[in-house]
């Protein structure tokens, strides 16, 4: 079996065990785009690539933050007068409390939480 090359330009860092994450997953195919699937549990992104999805987002470090996550709570992560180096540090170790899905594509960067969100960044 063969799998299409990724569509240039759009990336999908994805859970397969989020519905939301294989409901955007399936909208982009449906689409006819391919992303670049990155299983952010299995290869995290590194802190300088989330500080740049969040960045492009417009959301800045808090808003790609899993609030949903135990994690989130037992380090303390409401506290609003965390830095980001301080997010970004608790992202790194613990890849889980990154929020899913976030997609790359030409148009921009989102995190497509509610699934619809992904039709702003769709031609």
């Amino acid at each position: 079996m063969t799998t299409a090359a990724p569509t240039p330009g759009y990336t999908i860092y994805h859970n397969p065990r989020c519905g939301t994450s294989r409901t955007v997953l399936a909208a982009l195919q449906a689409a006819g785009i391919t992303p670049h699937v990155v299983e952010y549990l299995k290869t995290p992104p590194s802190r300088t690539e989330i500080a740049e999805l969040a960045l492009r987002a417009g959301c800045g470090v808090r808003g790609l933050l899993r609030e949903k996550e135990a994690a989130y709570a037992t380090r303390g992560l409401a506290d609003p007068a965390l830095s980001d180096e301080a997010l970004l540090d608790a992202l790194e170790a613990e890849p889980v409390l990154l929020n899913r899905p976030i997609v790359v594509s030409p148009k921009g960067v989102r995190l497509c939480r509610p699934a619809e969100l992904v039709q702003q960044l769709l031609d």
